[in-house]
């Protein structure tokens, strides 16, 4: 029987990640939940990760300029996030705080697997022109909408308080295994450790900071949008639909993106694009937000708003990196999106209990500084950009 090729190995990888993280996002909320738990402490608990990835995530990234493999940190984060999770359901027996210092190792120990997956896809697709980030990206798309399709009717299946641990668990020792298994992909050349001290240049800096303005528009929508669309009488199998609608829509842009004129697929112009769709995202969220015959076409501009803004931020730390800082860029990106997006995400809580879809409207200028951002890379001084071999 063949091995997998090294793309097929990260596709792999992808798939498992996504698939770990299609199930915790929906189900782990509900598995607090079922322990009992008081709201506010769920809601402690939920805030924990999202703060750790933030601190964590630029420092651990950093490791691999200093000459840490990416598998190897792929491999130690995958066993120590599988321990953090078989440990939550005893330790939620015992209480709650304990419980919240496992969830903070959980973070940890998860923070650097898609971002050094990506690391890796990169390098890859640098060595090799005929590779393409998007269509292996691609991979963690389809297991994330698969997981969120599936991940009730196989949780329902295992029963028990013990289920969404159990299956986590089970992933991330998957991941683990995979990584393991992918020598060859994850081999470093010698010239990529660096001192830690190379500077990122200003352009790159520019494009982080667009592609988290565009991402963090997303924050009414996520937070919001199911409640804001049941609210108006959308059934729910619709509001299952129309997320569904958008990861395909994700997709098809990770699978056609190839086949776009190189030019088109610069950061520059893939961030704009995803600027430009998030603008016209919010402004038809506001004003059509509770017409269904509206909503398709607008979570079509899915594919765009995340889609394009994903490749062109990678598009951006593949160009503009310089070699010895490529991880501490991936950590950047990854850390900058993360902040920018919680402060996004509270925010449009207040603007939504204000003023309904007003809240929708205001990730328009978010968009639209985003924009901006992304056209000022454009004329910062920086490295010369080599389109015909973008992701």
């Amino acid at each position: 029987m063949p091995r997998p090729s090294g793309p097929a190995r990260l596709s792999l990888l992808y798939a498992v990640v996504f698939t770990e993280i299609g199930i915790a996002m929906p189900f782990m909320p509900l598995w607090l939940d079922a322990l009992g738990l008081d709201a506010r402490v769920i809601g402690l608990l939920l805030a924990l990760p999202i703060a750790t990835r933030i601190a964590a995530t630029a420092p651990l990234m950093s490791l691999l300029d200093r000459g840490l493999g990416p598998r190897r940190l792929i491999l130690l984060g995958s066993l120590a996030l599988s321990l953090s999770y078989a440990l939550m359901p005893a330790a939620a027996g015992i209480g709650w705080p304990l419980l919240a210092g496992l969830i903070v190792l959980n973070a940890v120990a998860g923070a650097p697997l898609v971002p050094c997956i990506d690391y890796l896809t990169l390098a890859a697709v640098r060595q090799d022109a005929r590779l393409t980030y998007a269509r292996i990206r691609m991979a963690g798309s389809i297991a994330f909408l698969l997981a969120n399709l599936a991940g009730g009717l196989l949780l329902t299946a295992l029963g028990g308080r013990l289920a969404v641990p159990l299956l986590l668990t089970g992933l991330a020792l998957g991941a683990g295994l995979v990584a393991w298994r992918s020598r060859a992909v994850a081999a470093l050349p010698p010239s990529a450790a660096g001192d830690g001290r190379t500077r990122l240049p200003r352009r790159l800096w520019l494009c982080i900071g667009a592609a988290a303005a565009i991402q963090a528009s997303h924050g009414a929508i996520y937070g919001f949008g199911s409640i804001y669309w049941t609210g108006q009488g959308i059934p729910p199998t619709w509001v299952g639909a129309l997320w569904a609608i958008g990861v395909l829509a994700e997709i098809a842009l990770f699978a056609g993106l190839p086949a776009l004129p190189a030019a088109w697929r610069g950061p520059v112009r893939l961030l704009g694009a995803g600027a430009v769709a998030a603008i016209l995202r919010a402004i038809g969220m506001y004003l059509l937000g509770d017409h269904l015959a509206a909503l398709v076409p607008l979570q079509c501009l899915h594919g765009l708003t995340f889609g394009a803004t994903q490749l062109g931020a990678m598009a951006a730390v593949s160009a503009y990196a310089p070699d010895g800082a490529r991880g501490r860029a991936q950590g950047t990106l990854s850390a900058v999106n993360a902040g920018i997006s919680v402060v996004a995400t509270l925010g449009s809580g207040v603007a939504y209990r204000s003023g309904g879809p007003l809240a929708f409207l205001l990730m328009a200028p978010l968009a639209a500084a985003g924009l901006g951002l992304a056209l000022a890379s454009r004329r910062a001084r920086g490295v010369r950009l080599e389109t015909d071999r973008q992701p």
